[in-house]
């Protein structure tokens, strides 16, 4: 390392992943960068949220699923507490199907895991500029919808879902119960149920048994072994 670059500021980063070896993965490749330093990591959204008051990061690293929260909602919170922080999402779930919501709640770019680390570094270094870093996959997906006259549901229409709804319905493509369901969201069975009927109708599906066929399906043909996108899933299981 120079002399100039011992002298210039490093960019700090945060790291919110609850993978223990993917954390310290992380951890190592930022720190082994002389213009970034890891100032701090989180398994969960309560002591990520401490960790930033505390260590003023200029980017978070951030992982979709974590314990304690909701990723996406913890997204918009530091868009509003902490507009000059920069987030980038990495995580191990299709792009083309949460890459636009993630951007939507004010992170500044999305990469995926299986991504190489040269990508990443790159993804860095881009959001830390002001710009925005998502693939070239995700950014004909973007200009198609925009080319196109009227909306146009996907095969299955299931970007059409809010981020609620999309949380519903990959924890009945988990096997969760209405009930289980609202217990990990501490809302009421009534609430859930509600944003069934929204699923149905944006799904064009008849009946609840109609929506839980479909959810499976799409749940083992899109995430396969991954957990869901929801907190506190991971923690219980259904039915437990």
């Amino acid at each position: 390392m120079t002399a100039r670059e011992r002298k210039q500021p490093k960019s700090r980063m945060l790291i919110v992943e609850d993978h223990p070896v993917v954390c310290a993965g992380l951890m190592q490749l930022v720190n082994n960068e002389p213009d970034l330093a890891c100032v701090g990591t989180a398994d969960n959204i309560a002591d990520a949220r401490r960790l930033v008051q505390e260590c003023q990061p200029h980017l978070t690293i951030l992982d979709l699923r974590l314990k304690g929260g909701d990723a996406l909602d913890f997204i918009k919170t530091l868009r509003v507490e902490h507009p000059e922080l920069k987030v980038l999402v990495l995580s191990q779930y299709d792009e083309l199907l949460f890459a636009e919501r993630a951007l939507r709640a004010g992170a500044s770019g999305y990469i995926m895991k299986e991504n190489a680390t040269d990508e990443l570094l790159r993804a860095i270094r881009k959001v830390l500029t002001g710009d925005l870093y998502f693939s070239e996959r995700v950014a004909a997906a973007v200009v198609q919808r925009m080319l196109r006259e009227k909306p146009i549901a996907s095969r299955d229409g299931v970007e059409r879902l809010s981020d609620r709804e999309m949380q519903v319905f990959q924890l009945l493509g988990a096997s969760y119960s209405p009930r289980e369901i609202a217990e990990q969201f501490h809302l009421s069975r009534k609430t859930i149920e509600t944003h069934c009927e929204k699923i149905k109708h944006k799904l064009s599906l008849y009946n609840a048994a109609e929506l839980k066929q479909f959810a499976r399906r799409w749940a083992a043909e899109n995430l396969g072994s991954y957990e869901p996108w929801v907190a506190g899933a991971s923690q219980n299981g259904p039915g437990k």
